[in-house]
């Protein structure tokens, strides 16, 4: 199940990291595209995108609860990562997004929009979404190396102790 988490948190970074940072800032070098036709693109990418993040995440949780036997078999700081990501997705979802789609719809139709910070503030939260989903892969990855789930380390103890009390 670490695994399947690992490669879901990894995937979605590589997804997240290159719809966010390569392709839509590429779109905008594109000569033929005018700055109308480029915000369109970029506001349905990014509902797109949103619909599979939304879908990570969802898959995310499932993966974490069916790995999750006994208090402290998971991480909390994937759990924390995860909430943290969820807070950044509803955020940019329910509240900055239709913001922005106003002042893209604004700007299709030929009207004039005050200069403004949303769009700053959108690739504020995307970097930051980015981080949490790298730093919550990476914790599933050493996890599975140097570190031990909380059951193997309470058999490990037991075998400790039950060789300590029989003279080893």
């Amino acid at each position: 199940m670490q695994r399947l988490l690992t490669s879901l948190l990894l995937l979605w970074a590589g997804i997240l990291f290159g719809v966010s940072f390569v392709a839509t800032p590429a779109k905008f070098l594109a000569p033929s595209l005018t700055l109308p036709q480029a915000l369109d693109v970029g506001r349905w990418t990014f509902h797109v995108l949103a619909y599979i993040e939304w879908g990570c995440l969802l898959a995310a949780f499932a993966v974490l609860g069916a790995m999750r036997r006994r208090p402290g078999d998971v991480p909390k700081g994937i759990a924390i990562c995860l909430g943290g990501i969820a807070g950044l997705l509803a955020l940019q979802s329910f509240w900055l997004r239709p913001i922005l789609d106003m002042r893209v719809l604004a700007i299709m139709n030929g009207r004039a929009v005050p200069a403004s910070d949303f769009h700053l503030l959108y690739l504020a939260l995307e970097t930051t979404k980015f981080i949490l989903v790298v730093v919550a892969g990476w914790i599933t990855t050493a996890g599975r190396g140097s570190t031990v789930n909380a059951t193997e380390r309470r058999r490990a103890r037991a075998v400790n102790e039950a060789r300590q009390h029989d003279g080893w």
